[in-house]
């Protein structure tokens, strides 16, 4: 009997790549085979050596990182054989009936493969897999489905591939099959197309954890009742899903005395959110969310009564909540942040140096038209000075791309400079790069004034700056990207806009077969929410998978609003969160460690020695800027509200103000306009006709 290497598991008995009950008892391989007979081939090419399937999987891994559809089949014969019997096929009707003969060859699928940690996401039919690697790299693929067509493109699959090497498995792409089987849009709806898109990347996937042992990254578990974490890194960041009962009674009690509002980022530690979220349940003023919600919120909650709020999060949040209570009538509202020291962020700190308003003087000699689109994550002071030098509108993560198509839209023959993010400015133009040769629906989906053909002739002016970036998601580089990729690639992918690029290419390639998004933090929480609710109407028996291509900070939230839905929808499912972390974004511990008590248990913590949540390389697992905003200090902000010593005590802890003279005005009223500009357009769809004026004129009188 072959031997069978060992399968991505925490079971060591496993021999496969998904799940097989009582695995040690399972038949013979003969009798296993027998049903599958006509399509499992031993298939060996006569020049090839006899290898490894490790060591056949590191010669492939990074080129299968970088594949593409091949000219021709490679010299597997069982595929060739496939591909021939459907070359026979001369009609759209004679290709179907083909796929429906194909799907006979599955009749006797084993039973035990249809479980849940075989199926495969993102299909409109139930889709099971399961992958086996012999010691001689001959892979073995068993499929099925409930569904006639869909059984019919899992029996090609299984057909086509079973017998043949991992490296050619490997080599493989959804393109491919398409495209040799001839599935064009006349045979396969797209959301066909897309289930055998998930299906080959299923298969790769289980192949390569057949090959290699275990997935390598820690994730959480959440089901109705219960948080598993994997790994120590997890374990860290669930430790405070269920907080102290006593400090939250303290704080709601501090909350409601003092009629204070909160609004916090979801990048908080978690100690903190979990606190916060347990004592929203008491108090209706606590917000986490991103920092554009925060702002809007914090009106919401003065405007029913609150006196202050406290803003956790960087020091640019703060700004920008007090700026817009400010303009909505609300000058007078307390705003305090949580430190007396200055709450940074690197990405806005990008933006404060000369090399950055030399970026936007030099735009705006060059260029007729021009408009400065500023990322939000800015403090007030760059916000003002960038529109003393460009026409200047604030954006976010979940709106730039609208708002820079709004402004081509809008003004023909205009320059757009955006900044300071680097990676979010990369990834906007290789989307409309990706776009203009696309489909016009792809693009009028975004907006309905465009077409690819104008996408082209705005990309040359098009501009951003290139010395930009967030410590946390520059974590995501090509060693993480490429271990998301080989070993995540059939689940579900949530990456920030402001991620590298490759990480942004991959959630794009995800988002095409709907298995993706690449938004805010919000979008991001949005769709894993959105695919818990189509999960639950499918009534599948299914365990979703997703990678969080952001800061860890935000899986408080996620746990919260996915156990919300799942009781509400009286739901079984079980969502998986996988945190994509460096190995270098974590400690191992000794035994005498000088760490605090509460992780004095764990193998690891978060971050490298003496920085928390930071990799040497330059990324974060976690920001440490954000993790300023201890449970601590917003306990010691709240005793200290409405006491004698409030003022002489807090004032440190208010938001910068900037009343430098700019231009007639000062600074802080200057750098209030650009959001200005931004809530107008999230408000009536349009560009102000104050911005507009201001971008005709090139003028500085704006600001």
């Amino acid at each position: 009997m072959v031997g069978c290497r060992r399968a991505a598991s925490a079971c060591t008995t496993k021999t496969v790549a998904g799940a097989h009950p009582q695995a040690a008892r399972r038949p013979p391989r003969g009798q296993r085979r027998a049903a599958s007979s006509a399509v499992v081939r031993e298939w060996q090419s006569p020049t090839r050596r006899p290898t490894r399937a490790r060591r056949a999987l590191s010669v492939f891994a990074s080129a299968t990182a970088q594949a593409s559809s091949s000219a021709s089949p490679p010299e597997i014969e069982s595929l060739r054989d496939c591909i021939a019997d459907f070359e026979s096929c001369a009609t759209v009707e004679a290709r179907n009936a083909k796929i429906v003969e194909y799907s006979k060859f599955l009749a006797n699928a084993p039973v035990d493969l249809r479980v849940r940690d075989n199926q495969v996401l993102g299909c409109t039919a139930q889709v099971w897999a399961r992958v086996e690697v012999t010691d001689d790299n001959v892979v073995v693929v068993e499929a099925d489905s409930d569904a006639q067509l869909t059984r019919g493109l899992c029996a090609i699959i299984v057909k086509s591939l079973s017998g043949a090497s991992a490296e050619q498995v490997l080599s493989v792409t959804a393109g491919d099959i398409l495209r040799w089987f001839d599935l064009g849009p006349q045979i396969l709806a797209k959301s066909r197309s897309n289930g055998l898109r998930n299906l080959i990347e299923a298969i790769q996937r289980r192949t390569r954890s057949a090959i290699e042992g275990a997935d390598p990254f820690p994730s959480l578990s959440i089901s109705r009742n219960s948080a598993v974490p994997q790994g120590e890194y997890a374990t860290a960041q669930a430790k405070y899903l269920n907080p102290d009962e006593e400090m939250t009674k303290k704080l709601v009690s501090l909350l409601k005395e003092k009629k204070v509002g909160v609004v916090a980022h979801y990048y908080m530690d978690p100690e903190v959110q979990g606190v916060l979220t347990k004592a929203a349940d008491e108090w209706e003023h606590i917000q986490i969310s991103d920092s554009l919600v925060m702002a809007d919120r914090a009106v919401k909650m003065v405007e029913q009564g609150c006196d202050i709020v406290l803003v956790l999060g960087v020091d640019f949040m703060a700004e920008n909540v007090r700026a817009v209570l400010s303009g909505a009538g609300h000058s007078k509202t307390r705003v305090y942040r949580m430190a007396a020291d200055d709450i940074g962020c690197t990405l806005a700190e990008a933006a404060e140096n000369d090399e950055y308003y030399s970026f936007l003087s030099t735009g705006a000699s060059e260029s007729e038209k021009s408009l400065h689109v500023v990322y939000i994550n800015t403090s007030l002071r760059t916000k003002g000075r960038a529109n003393s030098e460009m026409p200047t509108i604030t954006c976010t993560s979940s709106n730039v791309v609208s708002t820079v198509l709004q402004a081509y839209a809008e003004v023909p023959g205009l320059h757009v400079y955006y900044g300071p993010d680097s990676y979010m400015g990369a990834n906007i133009r290789s989307l409309f790069q990706t776009l203009s040769q696309g489909e016009l629906a792809d693009v009028q989906a975004l907006h309905p004034a465009h077409t690819p053909e104008s996408l082209k002739d705005l990309l040359p002016r098009f501009h951003f700056y290139e010395n930009g970036a967030c410590l946390v998601h520059d974590l995501f580089g090509s060693d993480v990207t490429r271990r998301v990729r080989e070993y995540y690639g059939d689940a579900y992918l949530a990456a920030h806009f402001e991620v590298p690029g490759e990480m942004f290419d991959m959630a794009i390639e995800a988002k095409s077969r709907n298995m993706g998004v690449v938004g805010s933090t919000s979008n991001i929480l949005s769709f894993i929410l959105d695919k818990v609710k189509e999960a639950h109407e499918q009534r599948f028996d299914q365990k979703l998978k997703f990678v969080l291509g952001t800061e860890t900070g935000m899986i408080t939230s996620i746990h919260h609003e996915v156990q919300l839905l799942l009781n509400e929808l009286d739901s079984d499912l079980e969502v998986e969160v996988v945190f994509p972390v460096s190995a270098e974004s974590m400690t191992p511990l000794s035994s005498n460690s000088d760490v605090p008590g509460s992780f004095a248990s764990l193998a690891m913590v978060p971050g490298p020695q003496g920085t928390e949540g930071c990799s040497a390389s330059g990324g974060c697992a976690s920001c440490p800027y954000m993790k300023m905003n201890s449970l601590s200090a917003l306990l010691q902000v709240c005793e200290e509200l409405n006491t004698a010593d409030e003022a002489s005590v807090l004032g440190p802890f208010k938001p910068k103000e900037y009343q430098e003279a700019l231009n007639g005005k000062t600074l802080w009223e200057a750098g209030v306009e650009p959001i200005t500009h931004m809530r107008h357009f999230q408000t009536n769809r349009r560009f102000s006709d104050e911005l507009l004026e201001h971008i005709s004129t090139g003028s500085t009188k704006g600001a």
